[in-house]
């Protein structure tokens, strides 16, 4: 797929880290962007900044993700990409413990692993079918494509760490639906691929204390830093234009 200003996208989580470099790297190429998140004011902002179009959305809710979708629709036209970067961590916690203040065993909190999963895996999965959808009423491109499809999961779907299990859970549910996703689209010519990043410098981490940043920063085997954002952008667009590149799940972890 070439990028230019035929061509409109989604991003999901647009408005910051991983969304927003693959927002400003599809507008950079002409894209028509358009940015789904939850914080407004940055969102608008950093729409206005790369010439898209915000739409606030929680990927939990079917209500604003059809009108995210008919805003970006009604601007922009009917995307060929969508890029899932919408996520939550969780806060580590083991899946039962002792409770340091009262000595007493303590379960899971279960909402809290609900809360993940819808966010990051149903979430997910809400605006792929919601976006493969619009996208089979596209005529195919000259090479017979009609779309592409990137998400976002985790080297913890992989190698989740203690503390970890609902964040993985959610992440190996992304890298599990990657395959059937693209074998269900593939007769269509709707191709679906995910990238599973390492640890990367993204706003989420800058809040960790600089020697918690400089110890995971040296914890990655070579190059031995995070990861940037531009860096995940440089994957998607790969992904996007290779027309090859079709059910792949890719870590990005240096």
């Amino acid at each position: 797929m070439k990028l230019d200003n035929t061509i409109a996208a989604v991003v999901t989580g647009g408005a910051s880290g991983l969304g927003a470099a693959t927002s400003r790297m599809l507008a950079a190429h002409g894209v028509k962007v358009a940015i789904f998140d939850l914080n407004a004011e940055l969102g608008e902002q950093f729409a206005r900044e790369i010439g898209g179009v915000f739409c606030k959305v929680n990927v939990t809710s079917t209500e604003e993700v059809d009108a995210g979708f008919a805003k970006a629709r009604a601007a922009n036209g009917q995307e060929r990409i969508l890029v899932n970067c919408a996520g939550v961590g969780g806060g580590a916690q083991r899946t039962a413990s002792i409770d340091k203040e009262t000595g007493k065993p303590k379960e899971y909190p279960l909402e809290n692993f609900e809360r993940i999963i819808n966010v990051n895996l149903i979430g997910t999965f809400r605006c792929i079918t919601k976006s493969s959808t619009g996208m089979l009423s596209l005529p195919p491109l000259p090479d017979g494509e009609r779309g592409a499809i990137v998400n976002t999961a985790s080297v913890a779907a992989e190698d989740g760490q203690i503390g970890q299990v609902a964040y993985t859970a959610s992440k190996a549910g992304v890298v599990g639906i990657t395959l059937v996703v693209a074998r269900d689209l593939a007769s269509e010519g709707i191709r679906c691929n995910t990238i599973l990043p390492g640890i990367f410098d993204t706003p989420l981490l800058q809040r960790a204390p600089d020697n918690v940043k400089a110890a995971l920063a040296a914890s990655v085997p070579f190059p031995k830093r995070l990861g940037r954002a531009e860096e995940f952008a440089q994957l998607a667009h790969t992904m996007i234009t290779c027309g090859y590149f079709n059910g792949e799940d890719v870590r990005l972890d240096g």
